[in-house]
């Protein structure tokens, strides 16, 4: 079974692997870092983690998604580095046997993610010329 998590400096490629028998709905989410932060404009956001503890972090969060909401499929992917505006920061992928439990479930691991794995991140601000 390939590995339900990666943090990585490369691009994010979304891709829609084979199904597997009893799997019937799919729900992806992809994030991408926004043209401006608190009405500021940024070229984009520095994306830092301490890998060991975050990698760990995640993988506890798979696991609690499997043992809490029943068998399902999840690859989290997330970047580390500077990431430009416009370009996908994070993809999650769901995998279940109906459609609500996959939106339900993508919808909860981004708010985990979000809130309890160590990724930290500094927007870029773009630097105003003086006239």
């Amino acid at each position: 079974m390939p590995t339900p998590i990666v943090l990585s400096e490369d691009p994010i490629q979304p891709f829609t692997p084979a199904f597997e028998a009893g799997e019937g709905a799919e729900a992806q989410f992809l994030g991408v870092v926004r043209g401006s932060e608190d009405g500021r404009p940024i070229s984009g956001i520095d994306y830092s983690a301490y890998r060991p503890m975050a990698e760990k972090m995640l993988l506890e969060l798979v696991a609690r998604g499997q043992a809490s909401h029943g068998t399902h499929d999840v690859f989290i992917q997330h970047r580390l580095g500077f990431v430009a505006a416009e370009q996908p920061s994070i993809l999650i992928r769901v995998r279940t046997r109906h459609s609500a439990e996959a939106f339900e479930l993508c919808r909860w691991y981004l708010k985990e993610v979000k809130y309890s794995v160590p990724i930290w991140k500094r927007p870029i601000f773009m630097v105003e010329s003086v006239a």
